[in-house]
């Protein structure tokens, strides 16, 4: 009997989220809005230097989806601005459904 693995670094499931976001560094302020590729664009106030703008992106996710910032991980794109985002311990139909009641 094999024993049951979580699920796979990078891939969405019951237990994670997998989103592809855009980020706007240097925003006047934060928010998310849907692009109309369907990935989602995330204005971040924090500037694109020393990863600044990657530790606001991590906390600022944690806060909209409300789970602990160690269940936010950048999976792709650490340089640039398109990225791949994984949330464990919410759902990807949850998650995209705690975007669109939040009207974003």
């Amino acid at each position: 009997m094999k024993a049951k693995q979580g699920p796979q670094p990078g891939k969405a499931g019951p237990d994670a989220a997998v989103l592809s976001v855009r980020i706007q560094p240097r925003a006047s302020k934060r928010g998310i809005s849907r692009m109309e590729d369907g990935s989602l664009k995330i204005r971040l106030t924090a500037p694109p230097v020393d990863g600044a703008a990657n530790d606001a992106l991590i906390k600022y996710l944690a806060e909209t989806f409300s789970v602990p910032r160690s269940q936010v991980e950048i999976l792709s794109g650490h340089t640039g601005r398109q990225k791949i985002i994984r949330i464990s311990g919410i759902g990807q139909q949850d998650a995209e459904g705690m975007l669109y009641s939040s009207g974003k």
